[in-house]
Parts: C-alpha cells; structure tokens; sequence
C-alpha cells in the first residue's frame, strides 16, 4: 500500500513555476529521501504534503486521504525547513502545550521524555525565541515527534545542529517505525537517513529508485555526490 502518492500536481507563484506534472508514490514504511537543487521545488512539495498549500492542479494522498485532513493531522509529522516553535513558551511549554493539542495522554510525562531524548533539559524553562538557532532546530524536531506520527515529513532537519546533535537525531529517527520523506540537498543526510531517492529538478522528478542503484549507475569508485550532479546537469 502506498502512504504517499502525489500524482501530476502543478504549482506555480505568480510566473514561477515551482512544481511541473511532479508524480511519485511512497509505500507505507518506505524511507524516501527527496533530492534536489535549490529552488528545485522540494520544499514546496513538502508544503504541499503537510496541507499548507494545494495544488493548481493534480491529486495528492496521504493514506487515501488529502492533506489537512483532520485524520491525517493525527498520524503525521511535518519539519519544515524553517521551524519556529512558540517563541513565548518556554521549552517544557511547548512540548506539553502540543502534547495536549495532539491528544497524547500525559503530556507531563511525555516532554520530560522529549526533553531527555534531544538534551534540552537544561532549558525546560528557556523561552523558545531565547534559545540558540541549532536548540530551537531539537526543539522542533521533539514538536514533531511528540506523538509518535506513522508518516514523517522532514525538511532539512538537520539544519544548524552540531555534528554530535546530528548524530543523536540521525539515531532516533532510524530507530522509528515510520514512513519517512526527507527532503534535502545533501547526498550523506539521504543515505545515512533513508534507502530510496526521489531526485528533482526544475519541479519534475527527473530519477526515482534505491540508493543501491543509483550508486550502480557510477563508474567504480565514483562519489555518489557526482552521480546525482550528473543526473541533475543531464536536465534540458
């Protein structure tokens, strides 16, 4: 069963086209990374995915529902690339305020959880707009972990962590019994976090398939890096 399926959506802002006749699908507990240049249209998809913006045209599914769907909020987990918690709150704030928006059942016992989980407990009582920009990236990423969402939506999630905070959250969520989209422009995210690729360019899927093959499509010895760059300069 495919969890994901976005089929010819078009997305244009003003005389920009963002997305071009984009298609793909994602089995239910398939881990996809979705690759790309800047202004390749990932985030945009993304956006799309979560319920924050529609189509101008084409079909998206999310279990045979559409995003924003009240029972979709409910199993998914949305990073967008520039997440901002609630800047007022502190961290143990945020964490129980959206424990209780996702109906978990304690959300007391659930941030204390979180907060061991990425190493905020030092800044349970911190501001969210206090903290440092790589914190407030933990904190988001605890947000949306907090339920346990069967579908994961990650844009750039390691953006501003330090390399051992990246190796902490790269061991979570390998860890997770999910349906994972990551979307990023950096090769060694997409192999460490997933197993399969979506490449993108110019808002169209140019290369869709397992990481195995797409390093069996290089010359021997060849960085997988060079491959995909090859694959995007290949695009008329």
């Amino acid at each position: 069963m495919d969890c994901i399926i976005v089929n010819n959506v078009y997305k244009k802002f003003g005389s920009i086209k963002a997305l071009h006749n984009l298609s793909f699908s994602i089995p239910c507990g398939g881990r996809y990374a979705l690759l790309g240049p800047n202004g390749a249209g990932k985030s945009t998809t993304m956006k799309i995915l979560a319920g924050l913006l529609k189509p101008d045209q084409g079909e998206v599914y999310i279990k045979g529902l559409r995003p924003g769907d009240k029972q979709v909020k409910r199993i998914l987990g949305y990073l967008p690339e520039d997440p901002m918690p609630y800047r007022i709150l502190t961290v143990r704030e945020n964490l129980e305020y959206i424990s209780s928006l996702r109906g978990v059942s304690n959300p007391k016992q659930r941030a204390e959880e979180m907060m061991d989980l990425l190493d905020l407990r030092q800044y349970e009582n911190v501001q969210a707009g206090k903290l440092s920009r790589g914190n407030q990236q933990k904190l988001a990423i605890a947000l949306v972990l907090l339920h346990n969402p069967e579908i994961v939506l990650l844009d750039e999630p390691l953006n501003y962590l330090d390399i051992p905070t990246q190796e902490r959250v790269i061991g979570i969520l390998k860890q997770m019994n999910a349906t994972f989209l990551v979307s990023t422009h950096i090769m060694s995210i997409a192999t460490r976090l997933t197993d399969h690729v979506i490449v993108i360019s110019r808002g169209t899927v140019i290369w869709s398939g397992s990481i195995s093959e797409l390093r069996a499509m290089g010359r021997e010895d060849e960085p997988i890096e060079s491959i995909v760059a090859r694959l995007m300069s290949n695009v008329g």
